[in-house]
């Protein structure tokens, strides 16, 4: 992971505990980490419709102490924070369908968990550092592109406003309390690992899916732009903003590579996958109501104070997570 390397010696030995760490960005940090040395612990509530998979510590589960529990349950993490260095906080509820037909689960998970995690490190270790998985959903549908920290924070569903209200805790516990925390708003990742049972977590998913079920991918309006990070590149933007404490109390846009229109983005995946074929469909109307337009990221904020940029092309990123689900994908259907 290239520069990551370089302060590696920041992570040997460390505890680190990383919610949410069976899940698709979650595992593959928890992987980097344990090459880097730290001691490592997940915890991860393993409900089915979220992302956690057992077999996403496939070969360094026995480098991993994993806590099935769910961050819901606020007397548990006293424990489980207590004597970590690091906190890796990306336990939450992705889906933007599920927010807005169960929003009270959202607000639970997405809001209120995390205010409760925030309280358990003031009491219980208030000297550890932390890095928050944000989102681009906060922003909404965007004045102007690429999007900027800047940019107004206006959520067009359930899922996007407990994000920014989780966002805002941590960030406020920055400020306040001097808990050493930042957040990253992430785009669209991609990758190893990655749900692609249904679309709650991303809908490239699905895709991947569909075309190694040689089902055509179906493409919701086509026009839509986007940016999309590789998940080795995410990871590396989590160590990096946690090993440097010029990113306390910050906020950064994580990008990709130069974005792509949806239809263009199913052209390449099945070009990669060697055949297959896609529907252009309208969008449908539940969708229609919540959807952003265009959307991608102004990242030099993140490239300037921590020399953060993303390694990997899109074309390199789809090969390598297609051939990963030829491997694997009956361990994610």
């Amino acid at each position: 992971m290239g520069d990551v390397k370089n302060f590696g010696r920041k992570f040997a030995g460390a505890r680190v505990l990383i919610t949410g760490g069976l899940g698709f960005i979650g595992s593959n940090l928890a992987r980097e980490l344990v090459a880097l040395g730290a001691r490592v612990s997940v915890v991860d509530s393993m409900i089915p419709e979220y992302g956690g998979n057992a077999r996403n510590l496939a070969g360094v589960a026995s480098k991993v102490t994993v806590h099935r529990a769910d961050v819901r349950e606020h007397a548990k993490l006293a424990r489980l924070v207590r004597g970590q260095d690091f906190l890796f906080n990306l336990a939450g509820q992705t889906s933007h369908m599920d927010s807005m037909t169960d929003p009270e689960t959202d607000l639970e998970i997405n809001g209120r968990a995390q205010l409760a995690l925030l309280e358990a490190c003031r009491k219980h270790n208030p000297g550890v550092r932390i890095v928050f998985a944000s989102t681009r959903q906060i922003y909404g549908k965007p004045d102007y592109l690429p999007v900027d920290e800047k940019h107004p924070v206006r959520p067009v569903d359930v899922n996007g406003i407990n994000k920014a209200a989780g966002e805002a805790f941590h960030l406020l516990y920055a400020r306040v309390h001097g808990i050493r925390a930042t957040a990253l708003r992430l785009t669209n990742t991609i990758g190893p690992r990655m749900r692609i049972k249904d679309a709650r977590q991303t809908f490239v998913g699905v895709w991947v899916r569909r075309l190694l079920e040689d089902e055509p991918i179906e493409v919701w309006g086509g026009e839509q732009r986007r940016d999309f990070s590789y998940v080795d590149d995410a990871v590396e933007a989590f160590l990096l903003a946690a090993a440097n404490e010029a990113a306390v109390g910050e906020v950064f846009n994580l990008g990709g590579p130069p974005p792509v229109t949806l239809q263009a983005l199913a052209e390449l995946m099945i070009e990669e996958n060697g055949g297959g074929a896609m529907v252009v469909r309208e969008f449908p109307a539940d969708r229609k109501k919540i959807d952003i337009g265009d959307y991608f990221a102004d990242d030099r904020k993140i490239a300037r104070m921590l020399g953060w940029k993303p390694r990997t092309d899109l074309r390199t990123a789809l090969a390598q997570t297609l051939d990963y689900y030829r491997r694997e994908r009956r361990f994610y259907v």
